[in-house]
């Protein structure tokens, strides 16, 4: 009787699937994000057309028609208004979700498991509120013109205030994160009152820098705000023939501030992800 031999299976190797880049994996999420903003794009329309609409109206039809603000008031607010839009946008629309999040739903974990590192899920984080504060500060502007009948425009001036906005608006979001990010669930909203009303009031919205000379501590607390930089910058770039700041002092004041506070809240988005 013959033995037949029998071959022995060949093994086949199995290889893990690569890694996609984390650069690519960034712009894929990146995209998705987008696609939610401009599905979105209507609840960022209230965002802006909320608080600096009604303060255009308030201030400059009713107190203009009523004799107690000049005609050409509208001019110096409506570049505070700008600013006021792209910044506090920004600040809402990473602030608020962020401590959802991070909150019982845990819904950050989904995000958290793509691969790339915790540092980019924080970096695609500013970089979509970032572009919302933008956006709303682009819709401002012509619906402030609707409002008060008029509006600064000057061409030359265009680069650098969307710059300056820019700049604002990402200092709005990095501010959000680091809010978001150290206080408490139950904290945040009474801490949002506490911190929004000085950058309003403060940030020389309604009135240039310049002007506060004769206060002078009134002065030195505004150059604290960021806001002002953002109000000023704006207000520069589209009204050179008004005293303000110089915008080489508010672009490099708003990236020194921009660069420190994206520092410490994607360190804080790290340190709250490992939690």
């Amino acid at each position: 009787m013959t033995t037949l031999d029998t071959p022995t299976p060949a093994r086949v190797a199995v290889h893990p699937r690569p890694r996609p880049p984390a650069g690519r994996v960034f712009l894929a999420v990146l995209r998705r994000d987008l696609m939610v903003t401009r599905r979105e794009l209507w609840v960022i329309l209230l965002q802006v057309a909320l608080t600096p609409l009604f303060m255009l109206f308030v201030f400059d039809t009713v107190l203009g028609r009523q004799g107690i603000v000049g005609p050409g008031f509208a001019d110096l607010f409506l570049p505070g208004v700008i600013a006021l839009a792209a910044l506090t946008t920004a600040l809402q629309s990473i602030a608020l979700p962020l401590v959802k999040e991070f909150g019982f739903t845990m819904e950050i974990e989904d995000r958290l498991l793509a691969p790339m590192p915790t540092g980019l899920v924080a970096i695609g984080k500013l970089v979509i509120a970032t572009l919302r504060g933008l956006l709303a500060a682009a819709l401002v502007y012509p619906l402030g013109a609707l409002v008060v009948g008029s509006a600064p425009w000057r061409p030359a001036g265009l680069p650098v205030a969307v710059l300056v906005a820019l700049l604002g608006a990402w200092v709005g979001a990095a501010l959000g994160m680091c809010l978001a990010t150290t206080l408490p669930v139950q904290r945040i909203n009474v801490t949002f009152s506490v911190i929004l009303t000085p950058i309003i009031w403060t940030g020389c919205i309604h009135y240039p820098w310049p002007r506060l000379s004769s206060m002078p501590w009134y002065q030195a607390a505004t150059a604290l705000n960021p806001m002002t930089y953002v109000s000023e910058g704006v207000r520069g770039a589209l009204l050179p023939e008004v005293a303000h700041l110089p915008a080489w002092i508010c672009l490099t004041v708003l990236v020194a501030v921009a660069g420190a506070l994206t520092w410490l809240g994607v360190r804080c988005f790290n340190r709250r992800a490992v939690q």
